[in-house]
């Protein structure tokens, strides 16, 4: 059921150029044509700004993002693009059909909980030297499950011909893979969806070489 609100002021994205669970909401709003202000908060800068007790207040996790919307603060990611889903027109972000939407949430979660987390800022920061091949290994690992998963339910997008919430995780997780060196030519289906997503507009204004707080020498 889809909900209709009387909106009176822009939503505000807090978050960073790379973080790829920013790069998912800016994806969604992209994709639903919302207009939204943006306040970055640098991971690395002065030890890292989402470590402030202003921003705690904001999300006590300390995780970019967190998105105030509609008199409410939501601070993660795949219940802000669901919220927007049901209280925003636009194309859907989570099929209609029950079997196809599972299969959404299915991808949806296996990249946000069982791929992103192992190699987010943070965890790669308690890493250490290591990090790089860290990085590479679950990366590789979430890979080659996901995979064979999309290969049974993708059509031109992860699930059917339709765009979906799949989609949004799946693009940031990619240009993670590519930063720390994955080989991504073992994933043939991972590489040709991405491929097709990234030639859409909402994937490319949003990418985080063309965000406000992306430093200019990683500017495009």
């Amino acid at each position: 059921m889809r909900l209709c609100f009387a909106f009176l002021a822009k939503p505000v994205l807090h978050g960073y150029f790379r973080s790829s669970c920013s790069w998912r909401v800016r994806i969604a709003f992209a994709l639903k044509d919302i207009e939204y202000d943006q306040v970055p908060v640098n991971l690395i800068k002065d030890g890292g700004q989402q470590l402030t007790e202003e921003y705690k207040a904001l999300n006590p996790m300390r995780q970019v993002p967190a998105v105030e919307i509609d008199g409410i603060t939501l601070s993660q990611s795949l219940a802000v693009i669901q919220y927007i889903d049901e209280t925003r027109p636009g194309p859907r972000l989570l099929p209609a059909d029950p079997k196809k939407r599972a299969q959404v949430r299915m991808i949806s979660d296996l990249i946000a909980s069982g791929i992103q987390p192992l190699q987010n800022l943070y965890v790669i920061q308690k890493v250490g030297a290591e990090k790089v091949q860290w990085a590479q290994h679950f990366l590789e690992r979430g890979f080659q499950s996901l995979e064979p998963l999309l290969k049974q339910t993708a059509g031109k997008y992860c699930v059917g011909d339709e765009i979906s919430m799949a989609d949004i995780c799946l693009v940031p997780q990619v240009y993670n893979a590519e930063r720390f060196k994955v080989d991504m030519g073992q994933f043939p289906t991972i590489q040709r969806l991405n491929q097709s997503l990234m030639e859409m507009e909402a994937f490319k204004v949003s990418h985080p070489s063309c965000q406000p707080d992306t430093p200019v020498e990683l500017r495009s």
